[in-house]
């Protein structure tokens, strides 16, 4: 049997460390193994996924050192690698699902699962679908698609019993089935969930095992019980544990920069990066911290994962990296990754415009712009007294603007532009005063080139990392203040709709 192992990520967002820590397992066991590595893009989230953030994810992984046999840039055998393209597929395994009596038309509008959900919270039962439309009558599925009627295709589930799931790396996997919902498997678009379509394409693509994070494991019964209805051989489970913080939380963009964008932008080393994931939660056989890919593949063994939760500690991260510099480059190939990474052309060729206007001599360049190659500002709480702001306004406009820019996927300036002024205009404050403090939390002063511009240019990763810093130099929002920016937020958004 050939081992053949996928990642399979959402472009619908900055390309996540965690997804790059998922695909550097699944590379290294295949590699061991003499098999192949997939990639495959889950973009059925017709909203929120971009050609875009598709690129950012596959020029990232590249980046790391990370490559695949087959996907949607280099081809294979298995195509399309891409969920859009394959929703014939899923529609003919929806068929025959529906065929087989494994799963059922649901009718339900959104108002009155929305009420349902409200009622099971409220009465602290398991929240999940109640079987409303399980028992309709082949005439009256009939007469409903043919008044046009929205509906989806949902899966039926044992309300009895347990369901056992095997894992590699953990003892026999016990949930109850009157725990697991009657899954959503096609949407009232035509497109699949992430279930049905997961259980097709690895199915497909004979991917033989899944190694994916463990906040699947509650997802494991229904791909368990889709491979029992279709008559398919499931591949071997494998659940690794999450990332976290080092308080111990999931890893998230509140408490950590998570994307792999960020890094880059910071002057990490690939090689740095990809050896600290490499790490988390899993060890060499010699104990050794410091590794490189080719080493790691050459040694793996899922059995040495420890499922403990592993902690990304941005700190340790640096001193990792700091070591990668000191021991394998010389001044020469040193020079050449600043070169690369900082000071190539075309990076440059995006900053000069910008500075031109307002040097009068080569050596104002490096003053001027120099929080274009830097990471995170050196600020205090002092350095936005000037912008006249009290505490809770300046707090305000700090966090909004945030808010604002993680949900904005077009990162050009007039695009940038107008979402900020929909929130100054909100708040009621001149587009001057309210970008004042943006200037300090991007730039580290008031005295320097456009904001906007400098923000198009840094890109929204580094960007938002310099916000929430500026947030924290601030003494940060507590969870009372969050509440009450929450709702505040939520009332300037509902008058002030967001730019297109």
């Amino acid at each position: 049997m050939t081992i053949r192992t996928r990642i399979a990520p959402s472009p619908t967002g900055d390309p996540h460390v965690g997804t790059a820590y998922i695909a550097l397992f699944n590379q290294c066991f295949a590699r061991l193994h003499g098999g192949q590595f997939i990639l495959r893009i889950e973009d059925t989230d017709r909203q929120r996924s971009t050609p875009a953030s598709e690129q950012a994810i596959l020029d990232s992984l590249k980046w790391l050192g990370l490559n695949w046999d087959e996907g949607p840039d280099v081809g294979g055998a298995f195509g399309p690698y891409r969920q859009s393209e394959r929703g014939a597929v899923y529609e003919q395994h929806a068929q025959l699902l529906l065929e087989k009596s494994h799963a059922f038309h649901c009718f339900c509008s959104s108002e009155r699962l929305d009420t349902l959900r409200a009622e099971q919270m409220a009465a602290q039962t398991p929240v999940g679908y109640d079987g409303h439309c399980l028992n309709l009558t082949q005439s009256e599925v009939s007469a409903q698609i043919a008044a046009d009627i929205p509906h989806v295709v949902r899966m039926k589930v044992p309300r009895e019993g347990v369901c056992v799931i095997n894992d590699l790396l953990r003892d026999p996997i016990e949930i109850e089935w009157s725990q697991v919902d009657m899954q959503v498997l096609l949407k009232a678009d035509g497109m699949p969930t992430y279930h049905l379509a997961n259980v097709v394409d690895d199915h497909l693509m004979q991917i033989t095992h899944v190694i994916r994070g463990e906040e699947w494991i509650s997802s494991a019964p229904k791909h368990k019980l889709l491979y029992e209805y279709f008559g398919w051989e499931m591949p071997q489970l494998c659940h690794l544990p999450l990332l976290r913080n080092p308080d111990k939380s999931k890893l998230s963009k509140r408490k950590n920069p998570t994307s792999i964008l960020y890094y880059q932008r910071m002057g990490f080393l690939p090689e740095a990066l990809l050896n600290y994931l490499g790490r988390m939660g899993w060890s060499m056989p010699d104990e050794r911290e410091k590794f490189t890919l080719d080493e790691m593949v050459a040694v793996f063994d899922l059995k040495r994962v420890s499922l403990g939760g592993p902690i990304f500690d941005l700190e340790k991260l640096r001193w990792l990296n700091g070591t990668w510099i000191r021991e394998n480059f010389s001044p020469e190939q040193l020079a050449d990754r600043l070169h690369e990474w900082a000071f190539n052309r075309d990076y440059l060729l995006k900053i000069l415009p910008l500075a031109q206007v307002r040097i009068e001599t080569l050596s104002d360049f490096a003053p001027l712009t120099a929080f274009f190659v830097s990471g995170m500002l050196p600020l205090n709480a002092d350095s936005f007294k000037s912008t006249g702001f009290e505490d809770e306004v300046l707090l305000q406009v700090l966090q909004f603007t945030l808010w604002r820019l993680e949900a904005q996927q077009d990162w050009q300036r007039d695009a940038i532009f107008a979402q900020l002024k929909d929130i100054a205009g909100a708040m009621q404050i001149k587009i001057k005063d309210f970008f004042a403090p943006l200037f300090i939390a991007i730039a580290g002063t008031q005295s320097s080139v456009s904001v906007i511009d400098a923000m198009s240019v840094l890109g929204p990763d580094m960007c938002r990392a310099r916000l929430r810093h500026a947030l924290d130099t601030l003494g940060g929002v507590g969870k009372k203040r969050m509440k009450a920016f929450e709702k505040n937020y939520q009332a300037l958004s509902e008058a002030t709709p967001e730019s297109e």
